[in-house]
Order: C-alpha cells, then sequence, then structure tokens
C-alpha cells in the first residue's frame, strides 16, 4: 500500500501542462488514478490526457527486414539476425491517422507529403534544416539510447538520423517520447526470433508460406500484425505463372498493434488484430514467399543486446 507521504509528493511535484489545445485541465497525477484503456477514444476534456492516449489509441509499431544498407562504406549496417525498427505511430482507433498535427516539431529534411494534406491546397510543410535528430538526445545524456538506435534503427540509402526524421513525421506523440517508446518497444517484438523458433530463417534458397508466418507472428505476438512484401508479384514469376495470386513475394516488414492501458511508456498493452481489410500484401500460395539473407558484408554484431 502507498503511504500518505508518497501520495502527497506526488501530488505536490504535479503540475498542469498541455501539448495540444483542449486537452485535460487535470494534474497528471496518473499513479493515483485507474489505467483507462486508449480504445474505444476518451474524451481528452474528461480524462486526464497526460495519463492516457487521447489523440492516437491505436498503437503502430512497425518492423523492417532489409538485405542492405547502400551505406555500408561508412559503417552504416544492420544488426545481425535481428529485424530493424521502422517507426511507432498513435494511429486513431478507427485505424486512420493524421500527419503533421504541429509543424513546430517536423525534423523531415525531405518532408514527404510536402503539404498537411499531402494534396496542393495543404499547408506546405517546410523542409528542416538543422541539425540532425541524433544531436536533440545528448543535452539528456541519452548517449546509450543514440547507440542502441544506430544499432537497431537503420536506415536504407539514406544516413540514419534522416531515417529517424521520416519516421517520426511530426505525429503526436512528441519526438523525444516517440524515439524512446519505440526504441523500447522494440525489443517486445522480437520477429526474428520468433520466426527462427518456428525454423522460419532468411534463405536465398528456401521459400515459405504466409500462413505459416503469420500463423507465428500471431501465437507469439497475440493479435494478426501487418505481414508486408515487396518484389515482384506472384502471377508475374515462372512459379506462379496462370495464378490470379498477385501478391507480392518478398518478405519485408512487420506491423503489430495494440491498444494500451494508460500511458504507453508502461507498456501495458493489448495486442489487437491489423485491420480486416489490410492483413498483408504478401502473395498467399504456398511456398510462395521469400525470405532473403542479407547481403554479404550488410551486417555486423550489435554492440547493444535487443
Amino acid at each position: 500500500m502507498r503511504s500518505t507521504f508518497t501520495a502527497a509528493a506526488v501530488l505536490a511535484s504535479t503540475a498542469s501542462a498541455q501539448l495540444y489545445p483542449d486537452q485535460s485541465p487535470y494534474n497528471h497525477t496518473c499513479e493515483l488514478q485507474k489505467p483507462l484503456l486508449s480504445c474505444p477514444p476518451q474524451d481528452p476534456s474528461l480524462v486526464d490526457s497526460c495519463c492516457v492516449e487521447t489523440f492516437g489509441g491505436l498503437l503502430l509499431s512497425t518492423q523492417f527486414w532489409s538485405t542492405y544498407t547502400g551505406g555500408e562504406s561508412t559503417g552504416q549496417l544492420l544488426p545481425q539476425d535481428t529485424w530493424t525498427l521502422h517507426g511507432l505511430w498513435p494511429d486513431f482507433c478507427n485505424g486512420s491517422y493524421t500527419q503533421y498535427c504541429d509543424l513546430n516539431r517536423q525534423y523531415d529534411p525531405i518532408p514527404s507529403p510536402n503539404t498537411t494534406t499531402g494534396k496542393p491546397d495543404g499547408v506546405p510543410v517546410p523542409a528542416y534544416n538543422g541539425s540532425d535528430i541524433g544531436t536533440f538526445l545528448e543535452p539528456f545524456g541519452k548517449y546509450d539510447l543514440l547507440e542502441y538506435m544506430n544499432n537497431y534503427w537503420i536506415a536504407q540509402n539514406q544516413d540514419n538520423a534522416g531515417f529517424w526524421a521520416t519516421s517520426s513525421p511530426s505525429t503526436p506523440p512528441a519526438t523525444l517520447h516517440s524515439t524512446l517508446l519505440a526504441t523500447v518497444r522494440s525489443t517486445r517484438f522480437p520477429t526474428f526470433e520468433w520466426l527462427k523458433e518456428a525454423d522460419i530463417t532468411p534463405s536465398n534458397c528456401t521459400t515459405y508460406s504466409y500462413t505459416d508466418i503469420r500463423d507465428t507472428l500471431v501465437e507469439k505476438h497475440g493479435g494478426l500484425p501487418f505481414i508486408g512484401c515487396t518484389g515482384p508479384r506472384y502471377n508475374t514469376t515462372e512459379a506462379g505463372k496462370n495464378s490470379t495470386d498477385n501478391g507480392y513475394t518478398v518478405l519485408s516488414e512487420a506491423w503489430y498493434y495494440e491498444y494500451v492501458y494508460g500511458r504507453p511508456q508502461e507498456m501495458n498493452t493489448i495486442p489487437v488484430n491489423a485491420s480486416a481489410t489490410y492483413y498483408t500484401n504478401c502473395a498467399k500460395a504456398a511456398g510462395a514467399i521469400h525470405y532473403p539473407e542479407r547481403t554479404n558484408g550488410s551486417t555486423r554484431v550489435p554492440t547493444l543486446p535487443f
């Protein structure tokens, strides 16, 4: 049981604060509140918006399987035997999402889309030309976090810091908050190990079935993730000749969805399924999916554990 002194200290140390207008006027005494579930959406005028996700309650954690970086000559390498982090986004509970909710926190040097609506009549999004996003962590002494990011949050055909900015496109939560959450949460989804336990490992010879990949990740995560593929469509390949299956054939992404009780950093989550209209773009035919090995010279042993 918490002591009276502890409760008083918590109350005394809190202060009203808002990131967005028309949000909670409460004092953010989250330790004293029963955690609320982020979906269905909570009314920010009735709850403490610092203690429950109100702007986007469906948390989306995404990972990539890439085979090269394009920056090998500069030492930008992929972590051995690990999928890499793509990003963390707070989608709305219905699966939709917004972008550029705060242009003062737009750190992408090449914003895409370059207007707030993605259309010519939207508000122009200025390209960021300041110091790279990695330097934002230094005043907080988060050098261990920066090292982790350089191990597991790896770009392809651009520098890592530019990719981090692209993956944090001025969408709530705030950039540093999002960075901390994304890196911590990625460790909860060890996609490489989960697949390996089911004998699904990178190979330039063996192919796999979407259903085996799907069933493995559902068993481990608890919800059905979106599983993404690139490469040729199955019905354009020799193996898929005369097939009606036009799904892609090279495994490349996994998106994990969750609701959260209380603050996201507490990681008290409930796994949920991806949208019923977008479970995958991969081919469904048996043995249609390639899970390619990484290119020689493109990996390194991470300096920090996943």
